[in-house]
């Protein structure tokens, strides 16, 4: 029954999210029929591409021709690309999914370690410099921080791509079959080292603005946590009793704090999702984000209610699944 009610809770936030995009897309003043139809189209035209696009039609009778469409797997053509929406979006997500795990293991590895090592050593030099450089990095702004780092590791020191998922000249030199979309993978499974150093150097910066935006939150709930944790009576005895500070830390106290950081992390991922939207445009990364501002600024309405509709269920799911990692961790819930 708990896994029922959470797919009919995420059923309804969908349809929630699905139904105030289309009215935000719709009540916008520009209208699709501009890039139809190009300048100064004549008043006949103009009226003959509002009906082929249903925007003759009220709004409410608009949106349900969209689920009717949607429950039969068609999200409707682009008017920028002029392919179906679904094929763009599905050819486009796992280049989006690879760069925010990416961004999800570097940030995790940097700010969980940073939160424990911030709680246990309070006062330290230590401690007060990554506080310091968890601080600022919530204070850049995530745009600012990927142009920052193309000036200094692209055009200053050279070490990676300025943009782009791979080198034009891999892709002609040292092709690959892509199975699972992932490139790191891919380029793995056909032991192709040379095309495997060219997608890591090229995901290395957007996943790092993004790891570098993210941690900060991972480095303070981890903290904050590990504070609460570390002042429980047991610990404290185990600390008397001569047991090793790093084993306490690392394997009691940290272990404790899994069930809440979990529930973390997923969110996390969730925001890595919204933010590699701004970090994929600034990198030109070839995934659903840059898709999806190009849709905004060409108002290709149904290229943006599709990559909307992907990344809100991308979201949703992602949360379902840590709730229901978090139900058969905690014995208390299914009591």
């Amino acid at each position: 029954m708990y896994i029922v009610r959470r797919l009919i809770y995420m059923a309804f936030l969908m349809l929630g999210v699905l139904a105030l995009t289309f009215v935000i897309t719709r009540a916008i003043p520009s209208s699709p029929v501009e890039l139809m139809l190009g300048a100064k189209p004549t008043a006949e035209q103009i009226e003959q591409a509002r009906q082929s696009l249903g925007l003759d039609q009220p709004l409410i009778v608009q949106f349900g021709v969209f689920l009717g469409n949607l429950f039969q797997g068609d999200l409707g053509v682009s008017l920028r690309t002029g392919q179906p929406v679904l094929g763009d979006v599905s050819q486009r997500f796992a280049a989006t999914a690879e760069l925010v795990f990416v961004a999800l293991l570097l940030a995790a590895s940097v700010g969980i370690p940073g939160g424990v090592l911030a709680a246990t050593r309070r006062g330290k030099l230590d401690a007060i410099l990554v506080r310091t450089a968890a601080v600022l990095s919530v204070a850049v702004p995530i745009f600012f921080l990927g142009i920052v780092l193309q000036m200094l590791l692209h055009g200053g020191l050279g070490w990676f791509p300025l943009q782009g998922r791979l080198d034009v000249n891999t892709l002609i030199d040292a092709p690959f079959e892509t199975r699972t979309g992932f490139y790191l993978i891919d380029t793995l499974i056909a032991g192709n080292l040379t095309a495997w150093q060219s997608a890591l150097s090229h995901i290395a910066l957007p996943a790092l603005t993004l790891a570098i935006a993210t941690s900060a939150l991972l480095f303070r709930v981890t903290r904050s946590l590990m504070l609460d944790v570390l002042s429980a009576e047991h610990l404290r005895t185990f600390e008397a009793y001569g047991v090793p500070k790093s084993r306490i830390h690392y394997r009691y106290a940290l272990r404790a704090t899994l069930i809440p950081l979990l529930t973390i992390v997923g969110l996390t991922a969730g925001y890595l999702l919204g933010g590699s939207v701004i970090v994929e445009y600034v990198f030109d990364w070839p995934g659903i984000g840059g898709y999806m501002v190009e849709a905004v600024i060409a108002n290709d309405l149904p290229a943006v209610m599709g990559g909307t509709l992907l990344l809100a269920f991308t979201y949703l799911t992602i949360n379902l699944l840590i709730d229901l990692l978090y139900y058969a961790a905690d014995p208390r819930l299914r009591a």
